[in-house]
């Protein structure tokens, strides 16, 4: 496994251009992201038993992750005009696949549905915006770091 620190650009982003059914072939990058931040949801089950003299016990009992993404829209790159064609979609038109792969080599893989937050917009000098929020559908797979002598 990689060993120090490393700059945020060297995260990578990829969804399934063809939803749900995408192949390796179809998992596309999204060009022009600045900006990424991860939010991990836990339901907490809270009890309060005899035994434990009024202290509270508690147990995750379920997770949920969203990833929100910031950036500028790239009209004519796949992955950009994908996130950008979801604006009016519901359902099963928003759900697709995740990969990430972290700057170390881990991965991180899922199904999930995506929340375009802002298709455009901006200040008349800016360059138009793109913002959505990508939630976990189920269960991540997470493939640690190769292990490098």
């Amino acid at each position: 496994m990689p060993e120090g620190v490393f700059p945020v650009h060297n995260n990578i982003f990829k969804v399934g251009s063809m939803g749900r059914a995408s192949t390796a072939l179809e998992m596309i990058e999204i060009k022009d992201l600045e900006n990424f931040s991860i939010s991990i949801d836990g339901n907490t089950e809270e009890w309060s038993p005899m035994d434990q003299a009024g202290w509270t016990r508690r147990a995750v009992t379920g997770k949920g992750m969203t990833i929100s993404f910031t950036g500028k829209r790239n009209y004519g790159d796949p992955g950009n005009d994908y996130i950008a064609g979801l604006m009016l979609g519901t359902g099963q038109e928003v759900e697709t696949k995740f990969e990430w792969t972290l700057p170390s080599g881990a991965k991180l893989e899922m199904n999930c549905v995506i929340n375009l937050t802002a298709p455009a917009g901006g200040d008349s000098t800016n360059i138009d915006s793109l913002e959505f929020e990508l939630l976990s559908d189920g269960k991540p797979t997470f493939t640690p770091a190769p292990v490098t002598p």
